[in-house]
């Protein structure tokens, strides 16, 4: 594998874990009723225990990201290319249904702009993984 290429993918794995797992650390450690009084009105709705449940999969998608794609490379672990694959579905799917979960609320006109921009990095990033499996 090209240098410059491993560096991309590995640059673009590092922003997406860092978002996914700052979102959902911030999602575990905050009470619901918090979230709701700082605007974050979907979360009345939710059925309980999602937010937690979102917070936990956002964290271990964006360390499966970053964390596969080192293993691979730095320590032949053939077999942690597949987790991080997984990973970036999942990371994926969560924030296509978090803009549907948006749009459906009418709340896209404000969440737009970062929704898609991490849905982008994200998906950027798993086809990276998907692209480029193995280690130089």
């Amino acid at each position: 594998m090209d240098y410059a290429i491993l560096g991309a993918a590995l640059l673009v794995s590092a922003f997406t874990a860092y978002t996914f797992v700052r979102a959902g650390l911030h999602k575990l450690r905050t009470a619901d009723a918090k979230l709701i009084e700082a605007g974050w009105n979907w979360v009345k709705s939710a059925p309980k225990g999602t937010v937690k449940f979102i917070g936990v999969a956002e964290v271990l998608g964006g360390l499966g990201v970053i964390l596969s794609p080192l293993a691979v490379t730095l320590f032949n672990l053939d077999w942690a290319y597949v987790l991080g694959v997984a990973a970036g579905v999942g990371l994926v799917t969560i924030m296509v249904l978090a803009n549907i979960v948006h749009i459906a609320r009418k709340e896209f006109k404000y969440t737009w702009k970062t929704g898609l921009m991490v849905l982008a990095v994200t998906a950027i990033a798993t086809a990276l993984l998907v692209a480029y499996p193995t280690n130089i």
